[in-house]
């Protein structure tokens, strides 16, 4: 789950099933009962009809959780970070970073790291399509070294420099879920 309506989807299945949710947060899910045996593999398929899926291996868990920090650290709180992203990781899941490095690398066939620079690029995208912060404010709030730094990455990724994907009409953004 990676926005709001995506948790209000979810609980609204869980309710649907007669199961009682008191915490849906982004990727995971709480419930009152002890055991959904009767309906689990109902809520498979209408979680699967919906695009998502329910992970119940702890690889998959960790990973989702991985995804998930990064994507609420770049979307809402990437100015913030004191840190380094493999210290904020390890921190967060309490685990060794090469552990969840090789881990991520195993499952995704990517890097955390390319992961993280996928996500502040897109994000980059984002405010640019939006226009209501200059490059320079970009730079500070998704917290890059320098505005070259931004520029050299996202022509890197996207091909094309900001200024120019800004003058693009036909802004080619991805959604979350796909990077």
């Amino acid at each position: 789950m990676v926005c709001s309506r995506c948790k209000m989807v979810v609980k609204s299945e869980l309710k649907k099933l007669g199961l009682h949710p008191f915490m849906v947060e982004l990727g995971v899910v709480e419930i009152q009962e002890e055991d959904i045996d009767l309906v689990q593999e109902d809520l498979v398929k209408n979680l699967n009809l919906l695009g998502f899926e329910l992970l119940d291996s702890k690889k998959s868990i960790i990973i989702e959780r991985i995804k998930t920090l990064i994507i609420e650290l770049v979307q809402d709180k990437n100015n913030h970070l004191k840190t380094n992203l493999s210290d904020y990781l390890s921190d967060q899941l309490s685990q060794d970073y090469n552990t969840l490095s090789h881990l991520f690398s195993e499952v995704e066939n990517s890097t955390i790291e390319k992961y993280f620079i996928a996500q502040k690029i897109e994000k980059v995208k984002e405010l640019l399509t939006y226009d209501e912060l200059t490059l320079s404010e970009i730079t500070y709030k998704l917290n890059y070294s320098s505005i070259a730094h931004l520029s050299n990455q996202f022509k890197k990724i996207t091909g094309f420099s900001p200024s120019y994907f800004k003058r693009l009409k036909d802004k080619k953004r991805l959604q979350i879920e796909d990077l």
